[in-house]
């Protein structure tokens, strides 16, 4: 098992860096950083002292590997657009997004979860198609249109809950339903394959066979193995929260890490719109990485393999 999770480790790192490569080769080479510091009217001559101030009339290689060394170090470069160190920027930030995904998942185990056992339940019924309905319409309609839809009914026609901000647990509601409702489809077909394949099975007969019937036996008997590959795919849809929260966080102008990677890019921040993408792949990474783990302890012949 140490084995496996070493090698696993050892790949997140490397995709890790992969990522890390390909952002910052594609950021400096998309724009000159110097140019968009100074502004499109600027002289050559302010843009090249810029160049030279910020080390950026350095080779890409030298630069991205003081880059690297700095992060390294725990040091991130300066914001070009805020003035003030992207680590602090990304802390000051990071909690709100944490919040937001946390909350987002909620609501994608509080709906997909039971829907996806009603269907199990009820094969090829009236339920079942209900669900799956449910499922399809969810992976048709983009977050930005539905978020503008519950700002529509929940904050101006019917004013439950606020529009924007996220200064208490009101303002997130509505940008966790959206945010959650994204990873509806895939958590409910999964819990509903599963619980069908388990309904099946021998030992369930045997439940039914003592007496255990409805909800008694599916909380004692399928529901507790229909979800263990379940719970894998939930840390995989945590990872991918935090990159799926720039429109979100936009659109409820929440003031999270999603925002400000949209703010930075806008403002042509380089260093910051890297270390984003750095972070968003490390949490993405390390949740399959938690995934992959969570499959072996449950699986052991994927270690094994």
């Amino acid at each position: 098992m140490l084995k496996y999770i070493l090698l696993r480790s050892l790949l997140a790192l490397a995709v890790a860096f992969t990522v890390s490569l390909a952002a910052f080769f594609l950021l400096n080479v998309a724009t000159d950083p110097a140019q968009a510091i100074a502004g499109e009217d600027a002289t050559q001559e302010v843009v090249d002292m810029i160049r030279a101030r910020y080390g950026l009339d350095q080779p890409l290689p030298v630069r991205y590997f003081e880059w690297l060394g700095g992060v390294l170090r725990g040091d991130f470069g300066e914001s070009y657009y805020w003035h003030k160190p992207v680590a602090e920027l990304v802390a000051e930030r990071a909690g709100v997004t944490i919040t937001l995904a946390l909350a987002a998942l909620s609501v994608t185990i509080l709906i997909a979860i039971p829907l996806g056992a009603l269907a199990a339940l009820n094969p090829n019924s009236w339920i079942d198609r209900m669900a799956l309905g449910v499922a399809v319409s969810a992976q048709a309609v983009p977050n930005f249109w539905l978020g503008l839809i519950m700002i529509i009914l929940f904050a101006v026609m019917i004013p439950i809950f606020p529009v924007s901000g996220d200064d208490t647990w009101r303002h997130f509601v509505l940008p966790a339903f959206v945010l959650g409702a994204s990873s509806v489809p895939a958590i409910m077909r999964l819990t509903r394959t599963g619980l069908i394949e388990v309904m099946g099975a021998d030992y369930i007969r045997t439940a039914r066979s003592k007496g255990f019937r409805g909800g008694a036996l599916l909380r004692r008997h399928a529901l507790r193995n229909a979800l263990l590959p379940v719970i894998s795919v939930l840390a995989v849809q945590l990872g991918q929260k935090f990159g799926g929260s720039v429109i979100t966080e936009s659109i409820f102008a929440i003031n999270g890490l999603g925002r400000l990677a949209l703010e930075s890019i806008l403002g042509a921040d380089i260093p910051t719109v890297q270390m984003l993408i750095f972070v968003f792949a490390i949490v993405f990474v390390a949740m399959n990485l938690l995934a992959d783990i969570i499959n072996a302890i449950l699986d052991p012949r994927i270690r094994i393999g």
